[in-house]
Order: structure tokens, then sequence, then C-alpha cells
């Protein structure tokens, strides 16, 4: 696997490719800002862009995505629950076939990679987490140090703290990918969230309620 993390746009966005270094084919997640130097990315790396992943359609992580799409016709993969939010992107056109929505635990093949969707509902409704080889690519859903925020329309707290709870059981090795670099490092790992993030450590619900609405950032 080859993965690339590149900080683009002004809002600290990161966004992923995602390479399968047998077949050259890789998934683009979440274009927005500075597609062009993703795809330059991509090439310089002799990845083909087939698939992009989106974890959320909040506009910081779609606003490429119509010009993500027209450079590489590539098959874009949403939650159903956020899937007409990504057509209404691309300008709700015959180009809309491409989407496919996914659920809970899809299997994604980007060539002889396998990626696993996650569905992690909390700051949106069909807020969807990555799983890669040694990795899950979280989106809003999970910081490094905190998770998304939660009260956007359609942010749901209750639904936030059992989505952080199915990402804390993943393996402590798994590589934590988030959605923005909001922290002195641009990685972490579930173990490591386990023990320091202060919203994924809260014991029971009502200390996440009150640790995550207590101050809203």
């Amino acid at each position: 696997m080859r993965l690339i993390q590149i900080e683009v746009g002004t809002m600290q966005n990161f966004n992923y490719l995602v390479g399968c270094e047998t077949t050259g084919r890789a998934a683009l997640v979440d274009p927005a800002w500075e597609v062009d130097r993703m795809l330059d990315a991509a090439r310089g790396a002799g990845l083909r862009v087939t698939d992009i992943l989106v974890t959320h359609t909040h506009p910081d992580h779609v606003e490429g995505l119509d010009r993500a799409f027209t450079a590489t016709g590539a098959t874009i993969h949403v939650a159903a629950q956020e899937a007409d939010r990504a057509r209404h992107r691309l300008g709700g056109g015959a180009e809309t076939a491409a989407i496919h929505e996914v659920a809970d635990d899809d299997l994604i093949p980007v060539g002889d990679l396998p990626v696993r969707a996650m569905h992690t509902p909390g700051h949106t409704p069909g807020a969807t987490c990555y799983r890669i080889p040694g990795g899950v690519i979280t989106g809003d859903t999970l910081f490094i140090g905190r998770c998304g925020r939660v009260d956007f329309p359609g942010g749901d707290p209750e639904a936030m703290f059992s989505s952080l709870r199915r990402l804390a059981a993943l393996p402590g090795e798994t590589v934590v990918y988030p959605g923005h670099n909001y922290a002195d490092r641009p990685t972490s790992t579930i173990a490591r969230e386990r023990e320091h993030n202060i919203h994924m450590s809260a014991p029971d619900l009502k200390e996440f309620l009150r640790r995550r609405l207590g101050a809203v950032s």
C-alpha cells in the first residue's frame, strides 16, 4: 500500500491518496481545495485515481468533488445518508451514476487493496471512516486528541459516543489518519487515542456529553 497525506486549503484539511502498488489504482479521500495538487501527487507516485472516498459531505471535504470526478471519472463512494448531497455537488446530471452508496462494513477494493467502510455517525448522519491495511481514515469523526463537532445540523452526540466506542475497539496499533491537521502530529494510533483523547477516553455517555458539549471547539 502507498499512502500520501497532504494538508490542503485554509482549514487545515487532510486529503489522502491510498494506492495499490501492484495495480497502480488509487483512492482519493475527501477531494477539496487543491484537487490538482492531489492529482499531481498521484501521477508523481505512479498512481491512477479510480475511486473517490467521501467521509462526509460538509463543504470543506467535498468542495472539489466535481473537479476530481471530471478529471478522473472515478467511482465516488459515499454513505447512502449523504449521497444526495454528493449528487448535488456533481450538478445532478448523468454524472451522478458514478456515485456508489456505501453501508457499514462494505468492502471497496482499490486494485488489490481492501478498503472497508465503517459507518460512524455523530458529526453527520452518514459519516464514514475507511479502514485500510494497518490504519483507519477517520474524517471528522476522530481527531487526534478529540472528536468532531456534534452541534451542526445532523449532528448527534449519542451517536458520536457510540461511534467512538466502535473505533476504540479496533486494534491498538491501528494508525489514525484524521480529516484535519489540528494536533501536534499528523497521525496517531487507536491505543494512544484510547488513553489521551479527551472524548474517546470518556468512561460513559454522561461524561462524554459533559466533555463534548461543555466546550464547543
